[in-house]
């Protein structure tokens, strides 16, 4: 389950991207998020997911 806070949902996913998934399709496919759900909140927060860097910045 993602954390609900968006802060901490921020951490938490660059982290696991950083350390554990290539890309953010597969954080979702393995985590059962919604893409779509997920890059709204942080876009919220005016992160925008960068594949060169598979992070949100």
């Amino acid at each position: 389950m993602l954390p609900k806070d968006p802060y901490i949902l921020l951490s938490y996913v660059n982290t696991q991207l950083r350390d554990q998934y290539a890309s953010l399709e597969e954080l979702c496919s393995a985590l059962d998020a919604d893409r779509a759900a997920l890059c709204q909140t942080l876009e919220g927060l005016d992160y925008r997911y960068d594949p060169v860097y598979n992070q949100f910045i």
